[in-house]
């Protein structure tokens, strides 16, 4: 299977560094971006990508203009990035031909799981062609806890426990670091890729509703235990 190619149209130029980076860690290399319509419609025709990331929000117009444009030639998957989080946006997005819709700010490494989805989906990538790119990681047991050697999946006594993108980075982060008290920082900068301050409601919620689903009592954890003061614990 050929290397899946991926075109990123944003005007931020960290933020396409940022997603480049994403996406080589996990094994997708071939990487083309644009800061524009204009240019990204010549980058597309160019470059012929598999699957396009749109920011809805470029110097030159909106990313569901060059969405259409697109529509008229190809079926790929588009995955569209933007600031606004109203429904009617996402909806509007959607309507348009996209096929997801990320809000800034993100988690590049949700964003890079999203993408190996869409590509999935569209019968593009697999785990196997992942594998080529790098060895293959050997899944890790911790006490009842079993994560898969790429870090996108985790059991409980042999079971998949059905978790978003965040609360698999949360129990990655956790396995690596059995029994060791982690700052609330530490957790959120390594799960989120952004800076902690004023996001404590929003790490307590994503704990909250990992506790629920690994946790017999979720009102009495006994995995993640919350340490006063200095963060969390994971006990296996």
């Amino acid at each position: 299977m050929e290397k899946p190619k991926i075109l990123i149209v944003d005007d931020e130029q960290d933020l396409c560094q940022l997603m480049k980076t994403a996406l080589q860690k996990e094994g997708i290399t071939e990487i083309a971006t644009a800061g524009s319509i204009k240019e990204g419609w010549q980058q597309f025709v160019k470059f012929e990508p598999d699957l396009a990331i749109l920011d809805v929000m470029l110097p030159d117009g909106e990313g569901y203009d060059l969405c259409r444009k697109i529509r008229d030639v190809s079926r790929i998957p588009i995955l569209f990035l933007s600031a606004k989080s109203d429904e009617i946006d996402k909806i509007l997005g959607l309507a348009i031909g996209g096929d997801d819709y990320i809000t800034k700010p993100f988690s590049p490494k949700e964003m890079a799981y999203r993408v190996k989805a869409q590509l999935r989906r569209a019968g593009i990538y697999s785990m196997e062609a992942a594998s080529s790119h790098a060895p293959a990681q050997a899944d890790k047991n911790i006490g009842e806890f079993t994560i898969n050697g790429d870090e996108t999946e985790i059991s409980k006594d042999g079971k998949v426990l059905e978790l978003t993108a965040k609360e698999v980075g949360l129990m990655a982060c956790f396995m690596r670091n059995p029994k060791h008290i982690l700052s609330k920082e530490t957790l959120f900068e390594t799960v989120w890729g952004e800076d902690f301050y004023g996001a404590d409601n929003t790490l307590m919620v994503h704990i909250r509703r990992l506790r629920e689903k690994i946790e017999e009592n979720p009102s009495e954890p006994a995995y993640i235990v919350t340490v006063k003061g200095l963060g969390y614990r994971f006990n296996p």
